[in-house]
């Protein structure tokens, strides 16, 4: 099994506002590797359709993970551990990410929290292109990581250091990847 001392890359999932980044940015610091945010893989079509309230599709999304998936395919082969946020809200995406990587190299973090935590928190954020209008949308595309994705279940509600630790701890308990038997 893989040690903590071994590359990494961690997928951080889950809908606008559930803390990808801030959990990223500590989770990366922590392992000492660099953090990734899928939003900058965005095109810039996609950010303005987006700015005007209106939900990507599958359409507007399949260049963006082909994106995402070609820098975890880089990490991998780089050797380099990495951090990176991504919604991935449905599982085909997921496959797309994961597609052709060795399980042991990667790890699948689902942040968890209800509608109403996550809609206060988008409420007060104003430095984000994604309205709070559209947080709707991405809890009805949301398909929660199946067992057999063996992903690690972060509830979102504790500090952020807290909910790095838990992390870690159970990076450390499955031998750093979450695909590790």
């Amino acid at each position: 099994m893989a040690g903590l001392s071994d590359p990494i890359v961690v997928l951080l999932m889950g809908v606008s506002g559930s803390g990808k980044s801030t959990i990223g940015t500590l989770l990366a610091a922590q392992l000492g590797a660099s953090y990734f945010d899928a939003d900058s893989f965005h095109s810039p079509e996609a950010i303005a359709k987006m700015q005007s309230g209106t939900p990507l599709d599958d359409r507007d999304r399949m260049p963006w993970l082909a994106r995402i998936a070609q820098k975890i395919e880089l990490l991998v082969a780089d050797d380099e551990s990495g951090v990176i946020g991504c919604s991935a809200l449905k599982r085909a995406y997921r496959d797309i990410l994961f597609d052709g990587i060795p399980r042991e190299r990667v790890a699948l973090v689902y942040l968890r929290g209800s509608y109403d935590l996550i809609r206060g928190r988008l409420a007060q954020r104003t430095d984000h292109f994604m309205p709070a209008s559209l947080l709707e949308s991405q809890f009805k595309q949301l398909e929660e990581p199946s067992p057999d994705e063996r992903a690690i279940k972060a509830d979102i509600a504790p500090a952020p250091d807290a909910i790095v630790a838990a992390i870690l701890r159970e990076l450390t308990k499955r031998g750093a990847a979450a695909g590790a038997a």
